[in-house]
Formats: structure tokens, C-alpha cells, sequence
């Protein structure tokens, strides 16, 4: 082969071979640009996190609230031996609750209470008492009509359970009182429920730190 065909050959030759590399390079980087674009099917399968709603107080299955420490824990006065006898004599067992039988019992209402299918029952405790001075005490207990009124107005019909005890409630003396809270905390009109959710025959007793007085 003489020297200007060996020298025309190996220019074609060159010029292939440039031409391989630069094909295989735009290969390279276009297999690179399809590797980092993000796949439609990665972002469309992600999904917000649905928020969690806020988890509701739990509410009591028994009684409840500091008073009930207070309460007996053997006999009639307890709150297994008041869950046998009817409200009226239920209350006469406990000791938290002299004062409210004694005005029970001055107004003529232990009969009614007792034979009432099915109430719920604000109880004042001898601490609410010893709030209102002791001449308007006695004052309201030597007026019949006057302490039927107070007494009825702390006794709503149907036994209402911590999970229904919130809310408007018409009272045995036909007004209404309004109970706030949940849980094992509840306020009935101000007054605060020290012991409740206690069961009778017939009737679930809330024991209150504060007399309610109806308007007269």
C-alpha cells in the first residue's frame, strides 16, 4: 500500500471512530437526564397525613371528685350501701349530708323523693350549708313553700349520667338549671360537683360545695 492510501484510510478511520464517542456520550447524558427526573407515580402516590382530632376527657364510670373520700367505706352511709335504699334514706345514712335530710324532712318531701322513679339529685353537702348564715338558715327552714322551692330546684327527672349530666335541665320546682363541664369536673349553677356520679335505687346524687337558690 503506498504511503496517500495508507495516510486516506486511517483519516476515515479516525473520523469513525470520533464519531462512535460522540454518540455514545449524548446517550450518556440523556439516560442521565431521564434518571433524575422525578416519576410522576412517586409524587402522585404521596398523601398528606389526615390531622388527628383532639381526644374527648373519658368519663367516669363510678363516683368521682374529692368529696367521695369523705364518704363511709362499710354500711349504709357508703356508696354500695346507698346503691340499695331510696334517695331519701340513702342521704339520711351519709354523713356529708345531715343538714340536706333534716330540710328533706322539714318540708315534707322524703315520701316524694323516695317513691320518684327516676332522679337526679344536686346534694348539698354540710359545707354548702355552712355558707348561708345561720339566721337565713333557719329562717328558710321554718318557711315550708320557700324551702320546697330550693329543694326541688336541686332535683332534675331521669338519672343522668357524667356523659349527660352537662346541659339545661328543668327541675322538679319547674325552672331550670344549667350544669357545665365534663369528665369528673362539672359546675351546677356555680356550685362545684365535690362527689358525683353516687347511685341510689332511684336516683344518681351529685354532691355540691353550694346551695342553689332559685328566684323566688
Amino acid at each position: 500500500m503506498n504511503t496517500k492510501l495508507r495516510t486516506r484510510t486511517l483519516g476515515l478511520a479516525a473520523l469513525a471512530l470520533t464519531a462512535s464517542m460522540s454518540l455514545a456520550a449524548c446517550g450518556s447524558e440523556s439516560d442521565a437526564d431521564t434518571a433524575s427526573e422525578p416519576t410522576s407515580s412517586a409524587s402522585t402516590s404521596e398523601t398528606p397525613m389526615e390531622s388527628e382530632s383532639p381526644s374527648e376527657e373519658p368519663m367516669a364510670d363510678g363516683p368521682f371528685g374529692p368529696a367521695c373520700a369523705e364518704v363511709p367505706t362499710s354500711g349504709e352511709g357508703s356508696v354500695e350501701g346507698m346503691a340499695d335504699d331510696p334517695v331519701a334514706t340513702a342521704a339520711s345514712n351519709n354523713p356529708l349530708l345531715k343538714t340536706l335530710v333534716a330540710a328533706v324532712t322539714e318540708a315534707g318531701l322524703v315520701d316524694t323523693l323516695n317513691s320518684a322513679e327516676d332522679i337526679t339529685v344536686f346534694a348539698p353537702t354540710e359545707e354548702a350549708f355552712a355558707k348561708i348564715p345561720k339566721k337565713d338558715l333557719n329562717a328558710l327552714l321554718a318557711d315550708k313553700a320557700a324551702l320546697t322551692a330550693v329543694l326541688t330546684h336541686h332535683v332534675v327527672p331521669g338519672k343522668l349520667s357524667p356523659a349527660d349530666v352537662a346541659g339545661e335541665h328543668e327541675t322538679l320546682n319547674k325552672d331550670m338549671i344549667t350544669v357545665e363541664g365534663s369528665g369528673e369536673d362539672f359546675t351546677a349553677e356555680g356550685a362545684t360537683v365535690v362527689c358525683g356520679n353516687v347511685q341510689t335505687a332511684n336516683a344518681t346524687v351529685y354532691l355540691i360545695d353550694s346551695v342553689m337558690m332559685p328566684q323566688m
